[in-house]
């Protein structure tokens, strides 16, 4: 059985989101979300940070899978959106994306 509650969105290029950077973009929810490339692989989750409500996409920083937010220095693991490390203890939401034809799609 599919489950309906769920949708895939296009929301940016493919070419738009380019490894070691953090792209931003909107859902039609109006929810940010953050982009990244990591291992020839694209992961989105949330663009908020758990801990201090700070977008990742406009201050944060990516070192291989680990963006950090600048505010406090918390990191989360970009591919499963695990809290890395203080003063971040809540996971980043994430989302399954997709690619198709060079458009990233992402499960909402």
């Amino acid at each position: 059985m599919q489950d309906v509650s769920t949708s895939k969105v296009a929301v940016c290029a493919a070419s738009d989101v380019v490894e070691g950077e953090i792209k931003g973009a909107l859902l039609p929810s109006g929810e940010r979300i953050a982009l990244y490339t990591y291992g020839g692989q694209v992961y989105a989750t949330s663009d908020t940070c758990t801990h201090g409500e700070a977008s990742l996409s406009e201050e944060g920083l990516l070192a291989g899978k680990i963006v950090e937010c600048t505010w406090h220095f918390g990191t989360f693991d970009i591919t499963t959106g695990k809290a890395e490390s203080s003063p971040c203890t809540v996971a980043l939401k994430t989302y399954p994306v997709e690619i198709i034809e060079g458009t990233v799609y992402v499960q909402v």
